[in-house]
């Protein structure tokens, strides 16, 4: 049975994992009868948000306790992910991977990348082993790759920051994934565009069949 590694930034959209993007992608490596761990990175969040009002929190939490709700307690601290241990690797999206996983959201392509996640990153494609990314997360690897072909749907701003990093950007819509043959990268927009639940699905559950075809 294939292993996917799914690594979380938090949890709640802004700021930390989107929980249906992140939850619709265990679904999807479930019933496509494989098997998933999550991880994420033992760091104290960038901000806490009210996800009622979208106001700033005065207060602390940290990303992989956080997460653990989403993976009911199931998660390990990303410094211990290895590549070899895997058949893949996969980066739901939320405002987490763009603020814990890396600092795009406040410095956009002069961000910096997680010291763990890049080395994830890294050891996978060293690897040769497929990366799937959803939402905003194909910033991430943008940065640590450069010279990758990503989606993030359709966003001209953001886009034009993952050119200036070296990358590669298709124009997207609902479920629609990009694959870079040479990373063996496979991205999808989700909530990058105004999208629903089952079109989250459809690319989840997309990119998902993709990385254990290449698998």
């Amino acid at each position: 049975m294939k292993k996917i590694a799914v690594v979380l930034a938090g949890n709640g959209v802004y700021d930390g994992s989107e929980i249906h993007e992140a939850t619709l992608t265990l679904l999807a490596i479930a019933r496509k009868g494989a098997q998933y761990q999550c991880f994420a990175p033992n760091v104290d969040q960038a901000h806490v948000v009210n996800h009622l009002t979208g106001e700033e929190m005065p207060e602390k939490r940290n990303v992989l306790v956080e997460a653990a709700r989403i993976a009911r307690g199931d998660i390990k601290p990303l410094s211990e992910y290895k590549a070899k241990d895997f058949d893949a690797i996969v980066f739901p999206g939320g405002f987490g991977a763009a603020k814990n996983l890396c600092t795009f959201a406040f410095d956009g392509e002069n961000c910096t990348v997680n010291p763990d996640v890049e080395k994830a990153v890294r050891e996978t494609v060293t690897a040769e082993k497929p990366i799937g990314a959803l939402c905003i997360s194909p910033v991430i690897l943008a940065k640590v790759l450069g010279d990758v072909k990503v989606t993030i749907g359709q966003d001209e701003g953001t886009l034009q920051s993952i050119e200036k990093m070296g990358g590669v950007h298709e124009i997207t819509s609902h479920g629609q994934i990009v694959t870079d043959k040479k990373y063996k990268v496979v991205t999808t927009p989700c909530y990058m565009l105004e999208a629903s639940i089952d079109q989250i699905a459809d690319g989840a559950e997309n990119v998902v069949g993709k990385i254990l075809e290449m698998a």
